[in-house]
């Protein structure tokens, strides 16, 4: 079974074994309904998150809507995602938690410092498949909504050099005839490259699972590893990275992909679902798609939540409690999801997007389309979360950038890789 999100299917079922994330049993210990929720002598309360308004001010917008209806300050502290998680954990050491926060994963220096949310995501419908659960059944944490990994092209460059591109799913390209094309775009207009890719692991593994290789997992033994389909992935990658048709710059050192894109000299862009509100509202010098990611020869994105709600012990505990449970309810959700562009996280809501319905359409397609590998590393990356495994850095990244540098061939990458991760796990279990 291919592990799918929201009212489609969601990734329950086709986890792997030993690897799915535990199901909801517990009651919420604090209850939802403490003091402190509906009236404005709790104080304010911060909520750190990062990137809001990037993608529509979603947050903000619900925080004032809450205060208007019950009285209760919010304030959104906006930190650098670079910064978040440090912010966070020198907020732990110094006992100054704020209320609340929108997190990239769960770090054990304040994971139990986490309220649990499980009767809100029960009555939610939120994604505990996308949650951070632990043994006891405690949710730590809520997905804040879904994220994919996806394919945006200058729409524009595409009509001069008179070149197509895949409208349905029987025309997805192979990754050998997205090159082909991109490249006679290129030469049509004179662009000066023909792909930009973020620099980050999350999207470099959905382009390894669309070779067939199952990127990075830890065995029944705590050891990592890949199969044989991982090394002419890399091979691949390591020859689009040539200075022509992808920039070595953004890779090997601190090129920005997006601005890049949005120049308009570049044709395509290998980012995610979260760009979309962005485009939408910071790009009018060109015409852009989202399109079908390619394949080579399996279909999948890298997907899982885009990060996580957490809710932190404390004074002002009840009343972010109860914002979030506010939160979650349907109609506001939905609302939240709509303003900022947001793949749902909870089951059951029909999102309405003002602009761009059809490019989230196909990004749900392609989570439903996804190889089931794709599960089974993200279920396996919310577990260690829930045991208080976090590992520090991106060695499939940095390992990566070393093969591109040429200071190692791609042999040593796969196996630096392997060890540094197995020898992480080993040192936090």
């Amino acid at each position: 079974m291919n592990p799918i999100l929201g009212r489609r299917q969601v990734l329950a079922g086709g986890l792997a074994s030993g690897a799915a994330v535990v199901g909801l049993s517990a009651c919420n210990s604090g209850g939802g309904d403490g003091g402190g929720g509906n009236g404005t002598d709790v104080g304010t309360l911060q909520f750190y998150l990062s990137g809001d308004a990037n993608q529509g001010g979603g947050y903000a917008h619900m925080a004032e809507k809450y205060t208007e209806e019950t009285g209760v300050q919010i304030e959104i502290v906006d930190v650098a995602n670079d910064d978040l998680q440090t912010r966070l954990s020198n907020a732990a050491l110094a006992n100054d938690l704020p209320a609340l926060a929108r997190i990239g994963a769960v770090d054990p220096q304040w994971k139990d410092a986490t309220r649990d949310l499980a009767e809100i995501a029960e009555a939610s419908g939120a994604l505990t498949d996308l949650s951070v659960v632990d043994e006891s059944g405690k949710v730590l944490s809520l997905p804040s909504d879904v994220t994919a990994v996806g394919l945006f092209l200058n729409k524009s460059l595409f009509d001069e050099a008179g070149e197509s591109y895949p409208t349905s799913e029987d025309e997805i390209w192979t990754w050998d005839e997205f090159v082909a094309t991109v490249k006679r775009v290129q030469e049509a207009t004179g662009a000066s490259f023909g792909m930009v890719m973020d620099r980050t692991s999350h999207r470099l593994k959905s382009f390894l699972y669309e070779f067939g290789s199952n990127a990075f997992i830890a065995d029944e033994n705590d050891q990592y590893q890949t199969n044989e389909n991982t090394k002419p992935a890399l091979e691949y990658f390591y020859g689009l990275n040539d200075d022509s048709f992808m920039p070595r710059s953004v890779w090997l050192s601190d090129g920005d992909p997006n601005a890049l894109f949005k120049s308009g000299d570049v044709v395509s862009y290998y980012s995610g679902s979260w760009q979309i509100a962005d485009f939408e509202e910071n790009i009018a010098d060109f015409e852009w798609v989202s399109v079908y990611l390619p394949v080579q020869p399996v279909r999948a994105t890298n997907y899982g939540n885009a990060a996580s709600i957490v809710v932190f012990e404390g004074e002002q505990s009840d009343a972010a409690y109860d914002f979030i449970n506010w939160l979650y309810q349907s109609e506001n959700y939905t609302e939240l999801s709509e303003t900022s562009g947001f793949l749902p996280a909870v089951e059951g809501v029909e999102i309405s997007y003002e602009n761009n319905q059809e490019f989230f359409d196909l990004y749900n397609a392609e989570i439903a389309a996804s190889d089931p590998i794709v599960g089974e590393v993200k279920a396996q990356e919310l577990l260690f979360q829930a045991e208080g495994i976090f590992i520090e850095g991106d060695p499939v990244r940095d390992e990566v950038v070393k093969y591109l540098n040429d200071e190692q061939d791609v042999d040593a990458t796969i196996a630096n890789i392997n060890e540094q991760l197995t020898a992480a796990l080993a040192a936090i279990r």
